[in-house]
């Protein structure tokens, strides 16, 4: 345990910035100015909940860092704090708005205070194990498939020969780890309840195979849950406006959760094709002019609205729905 001794009085309501690495945690409450390290390990995180046991804590705020916040995210939660976990670019944003220009761990917990006590951003609810391990395994099959892509290109550029039989090598080993990771996915999905259905609802949808099926149910568990243009906002797909004045600017999306969106691209491409209401929705949009890539993005957009209210009313997609 580093950092200053102030105590927190338990009559004010404070908030908590973590910043989040492998090996520490550094954390900051406004508005009595306490900081201290403890490491990123279970026992270190009772010594934080030690150390805040006397204190009104309003919120708790982190950076959602891949896997390294889950742990305080879930024990934190399962002791009863408010927990948000945060887009990072978000605080940073925060930060630059503030004149905060230097950046040090410290610096970065207490900014993360300050965001909580002037933004108030929504506590995140801690996913199910189930999901964080689908998602695990969802985003390590993207992965090996990108990856898989890069060498097939370095394959095709290679002329040497012992560069190409190594390359060959590589490839068959990430063919046979993808499959294991899609074995891996499919029997975690058939073995829970709620995700067969959830994934069963979107696989009903032409145009959605396995792949993208998958990667909506374990990244994106609020479909069903949100209004239509929050769960578009999410996923990265909705246009907002860049209007000033009299002017008027180029709509375009931003933000959002990449690894969803690039499950999406590809689920568009072959619903503006097979799927007769988006087949013929995109057909629409490029005879008004809009170019091809703008109108996928509205086929994604749609999709999303679609697989929500889907969920939503718990039913397949037909393609004559009362």
């Amino acid at each position: 345990m580093q950092g200053k001794t102030t105590s927190v009085r338990a009559s004010d309501a404070v908030y908590v910035g973590i910043d989040v690495c492998k090996a520490w945690l550094d954390a900051y409450v406004h508005p009595t100015g306490q900081n201290f390290r403890v490491p990123n390990s279970k026992e270190g995180i009772r010594q934080l909940r030690k150390e805040l046991a006397d204190a009104k804590v309003a919120l708790v705020v982190m950076e959602a860092t891949g896997k390294l916040h889950r742990l305080a995210h879930r024990m934190l939660s399962q002791a009863g704090y408010a927990v948000a976990a945060v887009n990072p670019s978000r605080p940073r944003e925060f930060a630059k708005a503030i004149g905060q220009l230097a950046k040090t761990d410290k610096i970065d917990a207490r900014l993360l205070a300050l965001y909580g006590a002037y933004l108030s951003p929504a506590a995140t609810p801690v996913p199910a194990k189930t999901v964080a391990e689908l998602q695990e395994l969802v985003l390590a099959r993207q992965a090996a498939k990108a990856d898989e892509t890069a060498l097939k290109n370095r394959y095709g550029a290679a002329e040497s020969a012992v560069l190409k039989r190594l390359l060959k090598r590589q490839l068959a080993a990430y063919e046979r780890a993808e499959a294991d990771l899609e074995a891996a996915i499919a029997a975690l999905i058939e073995g829970d309840t709620a995700l067969k259905s959830r994934y069963d609802i979107l696989l009903s949808i032409k145009g959605v195979g396995p792949a993208v099926a998958a990667t909506l149910v374990a990244c994106l568990p609020e479909l069903g849950l949100l209004p239509a243009a929050k769960a578009a906002a999410l996923a990265g797909v909705a246009p907002f406006n860049d209007d000033s004045a009299d002017s008027k600017g180029l709509r375009r999306i931003q933000g959002g959760r990449a690894h969803v969106r690039t499950a999406l691209y590809m689920a568009a491409v072959s619903a503006a094709r097979c799927n007769p209401d988006l087949k013929a929705f995109y057909a629409r949009l490029r005879a008004r002019g809009k170019e091809a890539k703008l109108a996928l993005t509205a086929v994604m957009r749609k999709l999303v609205i679609l697989a929500s209210a889907l969920i939503r009313e718990n039913r397949k997609w037909t393609e004559k729905h009362a």
